[in-house]
């Protein structure tokens, strides 16, 4: 079996690597429309929701930088085409969006499709034997789940 630059089976490695570009590129997708939703929002809410879509989009484009160190510390490239994000994103752009509940909607739809291929993305670490990314992905939907009990709250869902 072959190893790659930290020890780990290559090809589970490149197997890993493949899917985290995957949820790179929807990170990707998830951030662009936080920052439009961000700029767009109107409405009574306007001050409260504004301030979340900035606390979003900001966590977002910390985790797209670690997503992409991390395909890297497993000895691959990650993607930055945006040709490619939106070819391989389950997360599609949004059209302009003002409204603050159609805006949560969104995000409430982001957040179930980037914890779904996290939780993917984990039982192939731990096949993998791959600490590093499994530790990443478990912090990671730790988080988003309680955003998404936040957000739901918002909706009072």
């Amino acid at each position: 079996m072959k190893k790659n630059i930290i020890g780990l089976d290559a090809i589970k490695a490149k197997k890993l690597a493949d899917l985290l570009n995957v949820l790179l590129a929807n990170y990707q997708l998830f951030y662009i429309n936080s920052r439009g939703f961000h700029w767009n929002i109107k409405g009574e809410k306007f001050f409260e929701l504004h301030l979340k879509f900035e606390e979003l989009y900001n966590d977002l484009l910390l985790k797209i930088d670690e997503v992409a160190e991390r395909i890297l510390t497993l000895g691959h490239s990650p993607e930055f085409k945006y040709s490619v994000y939106s070819k391989s994103s389950a997360i599609k752009e949004s059209a302009l969006v003002s409204d603050g509940i159609k805006a949560v909607d969104n995000i409430l739809a982001s957040f179930k499709t980037i914890i779904e291929l996290q939780r993917k993305i984990l039982s192939l670490a731990a096949d993998a034997n791959d600490e590093g990314t499994n530790a990443l992905m478990s912090d990671y939907i730790r988080f988003q789940e309680k955003q998404v009990w936040m957000y739901s709250s918002f909706l009072n869902k």
